[in-house]
């Protein structure tokens, strides 16, 4: 029999404070990421008055923005929501890595849970289908994994 024990976070929203950044580009899909973590909050017991939604204009501005706010010992978790959709140019590859990179760097900088829910697609269906609102939203996904990370990092 195993000694060893396990710890584990649950994603719970009560008595927690989260923030999210969301970019404004590609709104079509980033607006439905943003109902999915918001229903997610709140299906998780959260508060209205405990989540923030900071609009930034990109991808490649979400790093700096969630750095901030993770910064800032005001929220146990922040949330990044955006979407990159590859195009006839390397623009795709520098955006969608440097938004990645600089998401995570910002989570081990501040040592503060920063979910990842930027979307990095081929095509604008593909956007669509993991938008959905319907389930499989990638926004709800995100905002579980966020409040998971917080309470795992509260048990350490």
């Amino acid at each position: 029999m195993d000694a060893y024990r396990t710890i584990e976070g649950e994603p719970s929203a009560r008595g927690r404070r989260v923030a999210i950044v969301a970019a404004r580009f590609n709104d079509f899909i980033v607006s439905s990421l943003l109902k999915g973590a918001v229903a997610a909050w709140r299906a998780h017991g959260g508060a209205d008055e405990d989540l923030l939604v900071a609009r930034v204009p990109g991808a490649f501005e979400l790093p700096v923005a969630a750095k901030r706010l993770a910064a800032s010992g005001r929220f146990h978790a922040v949330v990044a929501l955006g979407c990159v959709i590859r195009g006839d140019t390397p623009h795709f590859d520098y955006v969608a890595g440097e938004c990645a990179r600089g998401l995570q760097r910002a989570s081990l900088d501040t040592g503060c849970p920063i979910a990842f829910g930027v979307l990095t697609v081929e095509t604008v269906e593909q956007a669509l289908e993991r938008a959905a609102t319907s389930g499989g939203n990638k926004g709800g996904e995100a905002m579980e994994t966020a409040l998971e990370m917080a309470d795992l990092l509260g048990r350490l």
